[in-house]
């Protein structure tokens, strides 16, 4: 099944993982193991709880105005 994984840099260092399709995350010192963390805590979760293929992710940024920009 192909799934969407977001990474962020950790404010502590490392990254954080997130699936948004089941709401898992994980973390890791680096990109790499931020995401084998993410695949393994999510197969874990579609163990318990199994979801119908979901259709293709669109994933974008957007922009929004700040009182310090």
């Amino acid at each position: 099944m192909l799934l969407t994984a977001v990474l962020m840099p950790a404010p502590e260092g490392g990254f954080t993982a997130l699936n948004p399709e089941t709401g898992t995350t994980s973390e890791g010192e680096s990109m790499d193991e931020a995401l084998a963390n993410l695949r393994e805590a999510t197969a874990l979760y579609l163990e318990e709880f199994p979801i119908a293929p979901p259709a293709r992710s669109l994933v974008t940024t957007i922009e929004v105005a700040t009182a310090d920009a």
